[in-house]
């Protein structure tokens, strides 16, 4: 009992640590620098152009900033699309960082679309298999129902886990070995504005490392369930 408050405390840390600290970082650099003179949009636009990616289009969203492999469109959120911060700069980058990918056929990032393609079947399939387990056990009237039910459900929502897994090398190579060269290639950081962009591009690939943590959670819950 000790050990498995132990184990999930570890987890909510893992997920919520991660969180706070990314969140603490970006805002940290949040603000406007007379300095630059592209605003996020801009820097991505601008970061395409210079690769020859001109077909690849830079959008403001509302729904968080990433890059879109389907549309062959970056789209960042109003305050990095139209900011001219440090954090603006850098996400933009990142987000062109997996342009890059997508254009040089990187595989993990075709790994990464391909289980993402099917993560919201997987995972309503899961919740099904999960809301099915006691109808199951009054119709079959065997615990042996209930077990397998929650077995495959169990297997179903670790998937979620695997997208994660691929996921995290993929955002390390946009951040570090994508965007850092091309912002350090076009010159718009000073010498003392590196260690920052490190951060925050650091800061990005750990919200996946938060996610990955709140899919074991789920895992580590069932498994409880299933011991019981």
């Amino acid at each position: 009992m000790a050990i498995a408050l132990i184990l999930i405390a570890g987890m909510l840390a893992l997920a919520f640590v991660p969180q706070m600290w990314v969140r603490r970082v970006i805002a940290a650099h949040a603000h406007e620098r007379p300095d630059f003179v592209l605003s996020g949009g801009g820097m991505a636009r601008m970061l395409l152009d210079r690769m020859g990616l001109t077909s690849v289009n830079v959008e403001e969203t509302t729904l968080g900033d990433h890059y879109d492999p389907e549309a062959k469109t970056v789209r960042l959120g109003k305050e990095n699309f139209a900011g001219r911060s440090l954090s603006a700069i850098v996400i933009a980058a990142h987000e062109v960082g997996h342009a890059m990918q997508d254009a040089t056929g990187y595989r993990p990032l075709a790994a990464r679309q391909r289980l993402a393609a099917h993560a919201l079947r997987v995972e309503k399939l899961g919740a099904v298999i999960m809301l099915a387990a006691p109808l199951m056990l009054i119709l079959l009237k065997s615990p042996v129902a209930l077990v397998l039910e929650m077995v495959a459900g169990l297997f179903i929502m670790s998937f979620a886990i695997l997208i994660h897994a691929v996921t995290l090398p993929v955002e390390f190579d946009a951040s570090f070995k994508r965007a850092l060269p091309l912002l350090s290639a076009a010159k718009v950081l000073r010498p003392e504005d590196e260690p920052a962009a490190r951060q925050i591009l650091r800061a990005a690939a750990l919200t996946y490392v938060a996610a990955a943590a709140m899919s074991l959670l789920d895992v580590m819950r069932w498994l409880r369930v299933l011991r019981l």
